[in-house]
């Protein structure tokens, strides 16, 4: 599995020059005025992970394939966009697959930048999200109650759906009630917008993006959301950090008081607000890093890999990355007797070097 985002937001708030920062390349049109981006632009980015260099080392592996991001770029939404105002909802349409929406918001005080509907933080965040919920609404409409069935997965369905409704028609979104897995299923299914999780990129000014606790707490006030939800970036910051060499980079995050860009702290962001975790495979093939939900266990980390994976899943073998580093790999690990054979109850880690045992 990959984690798919998606990127929206009123007009001239940073979208386009975040996107085309975070894929290193122009892949969209970043231009001064409403609407440049015409059609979602889709990106693939790859999870920063330092521990895959180390392990390839170590393993000689041929490739490195980390991780990674499906980034949507969609136009920006007006007030009205529900009801088909500027560029409609059918750009509401694009998001509806993503995993997480990432809400950017004009923190910046450059006034030569056209404002389309932008006036503050706070109604800025409610005009989208109103439209989110007008969208949801008609979605949760159209849905027909079950005649004359017992059928319990449809009862439950239904029951969720009305629940859904009173929420969005409350101005809540949905996301806010939905408490067990099961309920989250059916807004997942429905492909609801505001049964997603969401996180809010605000795109702040170059000279105080170094100042991350202070400005995640006034956002998070501002906006009335979780502190876990910001992620403070200034896109311009992140469209020169693309342009540097990888060890540059790092001497200009140093410079700026930062120890992570912008796309690392968003991802890691991302990853928490959805419970994903990484867990690594390292051979003379390639070394890999694999997505799962936290709470995976081992048959089904197997399956991310390839299906027959988990249906065939005989036992996982299993070493600490730091075990792996300071024994010297594979080898070393099993003759200091650092390696483990774990079973099907096992619930991967984080810091999981894996191969698993499949059966033919």
């Amino acid at each position: 599995m990959s984690l798919s985002v998606g990127i929206v937001g009123l007009p001239n708030v940073g979208k386009s020059t975040l996107f085309n920062a975070l894929l290193k390349r122009q892949a969209a049109l970043a231009a001064n005025y409403p609407f440049a981006t015409i059609d979602p632009n889709t990106g693939i980015v790859p999870v920063p992970d330092a521990r895959l260099e180390v392990l390839a080392k170590m393993v000689s592996a041929k490739a490195i394939k980390p991780a990674v991001v499906e980034f949507v770029d969609i136009a920006g939404l007006v007030e009205g966009a529900s009801k088909g105002e500027g560029l409609g909802n059918k750009f509401l349409a694009n998001i509806r697959e993503t995993d997480l929406i990432c809400h950017v918001i004009r923190g910046f005080s450059d006034d030569s930048i056209l404002r389309e509907g932008s006036t503050d933080p706070k109604s800025d965040r409610e005009i989208i999200e109103m439209e989110l919920l007008l969208a949801d609404m008609t979605t949760l409409e159209k849905q027909k109650q079950p005649k004359a069935t017992k059928d319990k997965d449809l009862l439950f369905k239904w029951d969720v759906t009305q629940k859904m409704l009173k929420a969005a028609m409350d101005g809540q979104m949905v996301a806010t009630v939905l408490q067990s897995e099961a309920e989250k299923k059916v807004g997942r299914e429905m492909g609801l917008l505001t049964a997603k999780q969401i996180v809010y990129i605000i795109n702040v000014d170059e000279n105080v993006v170094s100042e991350q606790a202070s400005q995640i707490k006034n956002y998070a006030d501002l906006l009335e959301v979780s502190p876990e939800q910001i992620v403070i970036i200034s896109a311009k910051i992140e469209s020169e950090i693309a342009s540097l060499a990888d060890e540059d980079s790092v001497l200009f995050l140093e410079e700026l008081g930062l120890e992570k860009s912008g796309l690392e702290r968003l991802i890691q962001t991302a990853y928490d607000r959805l419970g994903l975790q990484n867990y690594l495979t390292a051979g003379e093939i390639e070394v890999r890093a694999w997505t799962i939900k936290k709470g995976t266990l081992a048959p089904q980390a197997a399956g991310v890999i390839h299906t027959d994976f988990e249906k065939k899943f005989i036992k996982a073998k299993v070493v600490s990355y730091q075990d792996f580093l300071d024994y010297g790999g594979w080898k070393g690990t099993k003759e200091k007797g650092k390696q483990r054979m774990e079973g099907k109850d096992y619930e991967m880690r984080e810091d999981d070097v894996v191969e698993f045992m499949i059966g033919t």
